[in-house]
């Protein structure tokens, strides 16, 4: 077992707990950026130790733009977190990929306008860098754990991330089948973007739940629609997740993630004002120690 907790699960629409999470107890913090969406949950899976946070709040009181990201992705780096797997749910812009089906996506365009999207400000900037915003090693582990568990998993796919909390007009949604996207959702920017920010890997389970809306066929998509989907996967998540705990990855990460901050700050550290220093100092007094 290792000395911090083995990864971090963030759910989201349709999925607020890990089934079969024992010896259970609940962290409430704060953070520089204020409080997370609610207490994150520790518990024991296969002898490891795992935290959970449900991304919209108990009883899902929070959308997509309101969520707290920079607090959720601070406080699980707080508590000792270095991998954290994002739970989202997703409508496909491809006729192969269907509803029902899971994907890992391997990449994100972001088209959100109002999310605070980085940690640095205040006199403290950072270019970090996202050709590639997902953790490949932890991509990889999550797509052979949801194989082994029965799952029809795709191993890549672009995610475009949409502001919400509507659903896309169907002259959007053919738009951005055009641009070659794979699904679309709602939640997984700027979460990866400052995962990559705090040094976490960060990769997505993403379940399909619809068509969005330009399927002429197929019914246009819904709140039952996607808790429908997410309830009848959540059985694969579980298996897998148990899987990674059984079965984690090396303790010693060889991504690039755990130095994603190394050369990315461009600010004269001699200009960094202390109250910055002292507020971004659990992401960067590595970097900046005299």
């Amino acid at each position: 077992m290792t000395n911090h907790p083995l990864f971090a699960v963030i759910g989201g629409s349709g999925l607020y707990k890990i089934p079969g999470l024992t010896e259970v107890t609940e962290h409430f913090l704060d953070t520089p950026f204020g409080k997370p969406s609610g207490p994150i949950i520790q518990g024991e899976i296969q002898g490891q130790q795992v935290l959970f946070l449900a991304r919209h709040g108990v009883g899902h009181p929070i959308n997509p733009t309101q969520v707290n990201y920079r607090a959720n992705i601070y406080a699980l780096k707080k508590l000792g977190v270095n991998r954290v797997i994002s739970i989202n749910a997703c409508g496909s812009l491809r006729e192969d990929y269907k509803p029902g089906d899971l994907v890992i996506p391997d990449q994100i365009f972001d088209l959100t306008k109002y999310r605070k999207n980085s940690f640095f400000e205040d006199g403290l900037a950072a270019h970090i860098g996202t050709a590639d915003p997902f953790c490949p090693d932890l991509s990889a582990h999550l797509y052979q754990a949801l194989k082994d568990s029965g799952a029809k998993v795709h191993d890549q796919g672009a995610f475009l991330i949409i502001e919400g909390p509507r659903f896309s007009t169907r002259a959007e949604s053919n738009t951005f089948r055009s641009w070659g996207m794979s699904i679309i959702g709602m939640t997984t920017a700027p979460e990866a973007f400052l995962a990559r920010e705090a040094e976490l890997c960060y990769a997505s389970i993403a379940h399909i739940t619809d068509y969005d809306v330009w399927h002429a066929r197929e019914e246009a998509v819904s709140v039952e629609m996607v808790l429908k989907i997410i309830a009848k996967n959540t059985s694969f998540v579980q298996k897998a997740i148990a899987e990674l705990a059984e079965n984690p990855p090396p303790e010693d990460r060889s991504c690039s993630c755990l130095s994603a901050l190394d050369g990315a700050i461009i600010t004269n550290p001699d200009l960094i004002p202390a109250k910055t220093r002292a507020k971004l100092s659990l992401l960067v007094s590595k970097y900046l120690e005299e």
